[in-house]
């Protein structure tokens, strides 16, 4: 998914930014680095209003910048009657939110409180990617087909306990869930139909042939579709349902 030329309306100044703390939202996410998560998060939302008020003025800063008073400059977007409403209204209220984890979480507890790092990261990335996806909704200067398909995997779900490397490789981050569990979790992590090649890349297990066999029966129990001809598969929905209960049932963590 070629981020930089979906979003290639937006100037480099702002648009790399962007794409990089994005990037790092996601990365530190999946190696579940909570702390640097939040951080970039609050990284994120400067750059998104700069994007935003520059919109609104038809005038771009060459650079991210941070508005004196967050939260008020938010609110000054909402005057940008020619903005979309997305990037008027629900933005602009969504930012505010997303900067306060940033700031003020995780932040002189008590004993005994419970951590929010976990579940904080997890609202961050998950507010991050349907900004991201937003901005290519609105601003994309490229098919409608290839716009959906980059929202699509920008409002997935994250699932921790996969990683995966900005140059697209996955791995299983736990070596003791079983293959054709660690199967399905690489093929839940992708929006679009899984390459069989890069499904073998991702599990690093020399026996192909026992792949091969186990996407057969993966294939029988209907959890995924497995196209021989296009050489992919894909999850099905009995597929999603039994992982769900088998990651809470066997309470799976790194």
């Amino acid at each position: 998914m070629n981020l930089d030329h979906l979003l290639s309306s937006i100037p480099s100044g702002l648009r790399e930014p962007l794409i990089a703390e994005y990037k790092s939202i996601t990365q530190n996410y999946f190696e579940h680095r909570w702390a640097p998560s939040e951080l970039s998060g609050g990284k994120f939302c400067e750059i998104v209003y700069s994007i935003l008020d520059g919109l609104g003025k038809g005038t771009f800063a060459e650079t991210p910048f941070k508005p004196g008073n967050f939260v008020d400059a938010c609110k000054r977007l909402e005057n940008y009657s020619l903005l979309p409403r997305s990037f008027q209204i629900l933005i602009p209220r969504m930012l505010p939110s997303l900067y306060e984890i940033r700031n003020n979480r995780s932040v002189g507890h008590v004993g005994g409180d419970v951590d929010p790092n976990s579940m904080d990261a997890t609202a961050v990335v998950q507010i991050a990617g349907w900004i991201m996806g937003e901005l290519v909704r609105v601003l994309h200067t490229t098919s409608v087909l290839e716009a959906e398909k980059a929202i699509n995997f920008l409002t997935e779900r994250k699932t921790p306990l996969v990683w995966q490397s900005v140059e697209g490789l996955k791995r299983v981050l736990n070596p003791k869930i079983s293959i054709p569990d660690q199967i399905l979790l690489l093929i839940s992590s992708s929006s679009n139909k899984t390459d069989i090649n890069d499904l073998n890349e991702w599990l690093d297990y020399k026996n192909k042939g026992y792949i091969k066999k186990l996407l057969s029966t993966l294939h029988y129990k209907r959890y995924i579709e497995y196209n021989t001809k296009t050489n992919s598969v894909e999850l099905l929905s009995p597929g999603a349902t039994y992982l769900e209960t088998r990651i809470e049932k066997m309470k799976i963590t790194l």
